[in-house]
């Protein structure tokens, strides 16, 4: 967890370009550990120009009662910042589940998923400036939902807002400026090399949002990603093991607590910055167990080691009860993934003599085999 955390560390600010700008931009490094995956109490420090530091104290992640985990997560959902449209939200999933909850096109009943995309940001101020980020442009979770689609499911796509969309991800980056040609002040077309593709985009989009779908619920902070899940995985009980959550968001472990953040942009004339982050609780035990006991589960697990990453995923497949937790290296990761469940491990690799050349393409086809498995096997 922590070496997956460390990758992807980096502190962002939305203007100036990190850390930084006017503000002597800090350097980070890794002050005291022993060797990758056990740390014993190590320091992260930022130290910048004028000395400032961020500090995180670590600790190694110890089993906790069920109890004491459900206060901590009730703890942190109390102490969070409510979202603003929570009602439309709510009332978006319940219509969405129960249109797909009705005998499918084949009479038999639709399989829903939530997919979740992209990086969690934590806020270090209440009006937020600065945030620490985490590693994640959402291509799997993008790809992964088309081929979802593909395969039938209604799909909830929970993603992190300016990250990779469905049917998007052979646009170049800037799509608005470079797909289209200016003619003259009354009308643009689409440049025909890239007619094709946003061709593609706007047809499979809006058939997949219009036929009730696909819904795109956007978050930003951990603080939106985690209420919002909670509230998806309660609307889809229902459902039992017709549902289906992808948890491919690379989602923040640890936080700076709403009540204990400045309200205001923190100032580096003040001196240097000592700042606790504390342990996001984990909740995909909680998940499995309470919020959609009955749902098919899938998680992820990303190293930057290929030594302990399929040692990390066996003991998060154990430890959370997932049915499936999906084992990536960084370097690889869009070329092979490793498929781990209690009785077997199943490599992955992407096929690039086929038309889907990605390697979610292979992947989301042996989920959906053993979803049916799990379906057919489950007492509904």
């Amino acid at each position: 967890m922590l070496s997956s955390y460390l990758k992807a560390f980096k502190l962002g600010q939305r203007e100036g370009g990190g850390v930084g700008g006017g503000e002597r931009g800090r350097r980070w490094r890794w002050c005291k550990s022993r060797r990758v995956g056990e740390v014993a109490g190590g320091l992260l420090c930022g130290v910048g120009a004028a000395g400032g530091q961020l500090q995180m104290s670590l600790t190694n992640g110890l089993e906790i009662p069920k109890e004491t985990l459900d206060a901590e997560i009730q703890a942190f959902f109390d102490s969070a910042p409510p979202l603003k449209n929570r009602v439309d939200i709510s009332e978006k999933l319940e219509e969405f589940v129960k249109k797909n909850s009705l005998p499918s096109g084949s009479g038999g009943v639709r399989r829903v998923v939530c997919v979740t995309s992209g990086g969690t940001t934590v806020p270090l101020e209440q009006r937020c400036v600065r945030y620490i980020d985490n590693f994640s442009s959402g291509h799997r979770g993008a790809a992964s939902t088309e081929y979802f689609l593909k395969a039938g499911y209604a799909v909830i796509f929970l993603y992190r807002r300016g990250t990779c969309q469905p049917y998007c991800r052979s646009l170049p980056d800037d799509p608005l400026l470079e797909c289209f040609e200016y003619m003259d002040e009354s009308n643009i077309k689409v440049s025909q090399p890239h007619s094709e593709a946003v061709r593609n985009a706007i047809t499979k989009n809006r058939a997949a949002v219009t036929g009730s779908l696909l819904l795109k619920l956007p978050f930003t902070t951990i603080f939106e990603y985690l209420q919002m899940l909670q509230m998806i995985s309660l609307s889809m009980r229902s459902l039992g093991p017709h549902a289906m959550l992808y948890l491919a968001a690379a989602v923040s472990d640890f936080y700076v607590p709403w009540k204990s953040m400045a309200e205001h942009k923190i100032q580096s004339g003040a001196g240097p910055l000592d700042m606790r982050l504390v342990q996001v609780p984990k909740m995909l035990l909680v998940l499995r167990q309470d919020w959609a006991p009955k749902a098919f589960c899938i998680s992820f697990k990303l190293e930057t080691d290929s030594k302990i990453l399929l040692e990390k995923a066996d003991m998060a497949l154990k430890k959370y009860k997932m049915h499936m937790v999906v084992a990536n290296e960084l370097s690889t990761r869009k070329e092979e993934v490793v498929v781990v469940r209690s009785n077997e491990k199943v490599s992955v690799h992407r096929n690039n003599s086929l038309g889907d050349n990605d390697v979610e393409s292979p992947l989301i086809e042996l989920i959906v085999e053993r979803h049916s498995a799990y379906v057919n096997n489950s007492d509904i």
